[in-house]
C-alpha cells in the first residue's frame, strides 16, 4: 500500500530541489501517492492566496508534507508563508539535525547534534505595532504607566510571549526525541540573565521537566551568546539543543555553517500527528530553472520524512547514498566543489541521478 503525502514544490529553486528529493525517495522503493499542493507564488496566481485553504486541508488530510522553500520579503510585504504553515497547523517543534559529511569543505569535523526549536511563540508570534500608529502610541502610554522605563515615541514594538505550556511541550519533545534517538544530553538555551520573565520561564520549565529524565538524560543550560561562542570552539560538546523560537532560528543557521552551509541542512516541523519536512535554505529565485543548486538539504529532509513514517531502512540507505556521493565529490554541484568555478560541477538533477545510482548499488 502506498503512503498518501502532500507535495508542495514552493518558489524559486523549490520545484527543482523538490523534484530531486521526490525522485530519490521513489528510488528507495517506498510507494508514495503524492498529492500536489501549492503555496507561494504559484498559489497566488491560481488562488489569489499565498497559502490557500486547499493546501492546508491537504496537509491536514495526509498528515505529512514535503515542502520546497518559499520566498519571504525582507522588511516589507507579506509575512512568512513558512511561519503561517507552522502556526496554522500547530507545528510546534522545529527539528534541524546538524551532521558532518565527508567531502564537504569545512574546518569542523565529527559534528553530530540536533537543534530543537520552539515554533509557536516568542517574537515569531507576530504581535507587532508599527511606529507612529495610534495603537502603538496607546501601547507606549500604557506600558509607561505600568512600569518606570520610558519608551521613545518613535518606536516600533514587538511583543515576545513565552508561555509555560508551550515551553513544557517543546522541552518534553526534546527529551523524548533524545531518548528515541539515543542522545545523551539536552541543553536548554536561553537569555534568562536578562529576560527573567520570558527566557527565565523557559529555563524554569526546562529544569522542572529535566527531573523526570535525570536517570537517563544529562541536562544542562547555557546562555545563548555563550553558546554561539562554544559552538565555534567545541561543537562536539553538544548533543540536543532546545531553544525558544528566535534563538533556534539564529543558532540553527550558525550550526549549519559548521557543516558546510544551508545547502546541507535538513529540517522538519512537527506537531501532534502532523509534520512538514523542508530544507532550511531559502528559495534563491535568481537560480530558479537553471539546474544549478545543491539538492542535498532537500533530499536529507526527505530522509527525515522517511524516518518519521517508520521507513528506517529506506532512510538509512538514502542517507548512505547521499554521504557516498558527497565523499566522492565527483557528481556534486558547484558549491560542493573545492572551487566554485570548477567545470566538473554537475547540476541539480545530475546530482540526484548520482545519488539514485548509489542507492541502486547499495541494493
Amino acid at each position: 500500500m502506498a503512503y498518501k503525502l502532500t507535495l508542495i514544490p514552493g518558489d524559486g529553486i523549490g520545484p527543482e530541489v523538490v523534484q530531486a528529493a521526490k525522485r530519490c525517495v521513489e528510488a528507495t522503493g517506498i510507494k508514495i501517492d503524492w498529492e500536489l499542493a501549492l503555496a507561494g507564488a504559484d498559489a497566488w496566481e491560481k488562488y489569489g492566496d499565498l497559502l490557500p485553504k486547499e493546501t492546508l486541508d491537504s496537509i491536514k488530510r495526509n498528515k505529512i508534507a514535503l515542502k520546497g522553500p518559499i520566498i519571504t520579503p525582507v522588511g516589507t510585504g507579506f509575512r512568512s508563508v513558512n511561519v503561517a504553515i507552522r502556526q496554522s497547523l500547530d507545528l510546534f517543534a522545529c527539528v534541524r539535525p546538524v551532521k558532518s559529511y565527508a567531502g564537504i569543505n569545512t574546518p569542523f569535523k565529527d559534528i553530530d547534534l540536533v537543534i530543537i526549536r520552539e515554533n509557536s511563540e516568542d517574537l515569531y508570534a507576530g504581535i507587532e505595532f508599527k511606529e507612529g500608529e495610534a495603537t502603538t502610541n496607546q501601547l507606549i502610554a500604557t506600558l509607561e504607566n505600568l512600569q518606570p522605563k520610558k519608551i521613545k515615541p518613535d518606536s516600533g514594538i514587538s511583543i515576545k510571549p513565552i508561555s509555560r505550556s508551550a515551553s513544557r511541550r517543546i522541552v518534553e519533545f526534546a527529551f523524548e526525541y533524545a531518548l528515541k534517538n539515543r542522545r545523551k544530553k539536552v541543553t536548554c538555551v536561553h537569555k534568562a540573565n536578562i529576560m527573567k520573565f520570558t527566557d527565565g520561564l523557559f529555563l524554569e520549565v526546562a529544569r522542572e521537566v529535566s527531573t523526570k529524565y535525570a536517570d537517563r538524560i544529562i541536562f544542562e543550560d547555557v546562555i545563548v551568546d555563550n553558546l554561539a561562542m562554544q559552538l565555534v570552539k567545541q561543537p562536539q560538546n553538544f548533543d540536543c539543543l532546545v531553544l525558544p523560537n528566535l534563538y533556534g532560528d539564529i543558532i540553527s543557521d550558525l550550526a549549519a555553517g559548521l557543516i558546510g552551509g544551508l545547502g546541507v541542512a535538513a529540517g522538519a516541523n512537527i506537531g501532534e500527528g502532523i509534520a512538514v519536512f523542508e530544507a532550511v535554505h531559502g528559495a534563491a529565485p535568481k537560480y530558479a530553472g537553471k539546474n544549478k543548486v545543491n539538492p542535498t538539504a532537500m533530499i536529507l529532509s526527505a530522509v527525515l520524512m522517511l524516518r518519521y513514517i517508520g521507513e528506517e531502512k529506506a532512510a538509512e540507505r538514502l542517507e548512505r547514498a547521499i554521504s557516498l556521493v558527497l565523499a566522492e565529490g565527483k557528481f556534486v554541484t558547484y558549491d560542493l566543489k573545492p572551487h566554485r568555478d570548477d567545470p566538473t560541477a554537475v547540476g541539480t538533477s545530475q546530482m540526484a541521478d548520482a545519488i539514485i545510482d548509489k542507492l541502486k548499488s547499495l541494493g
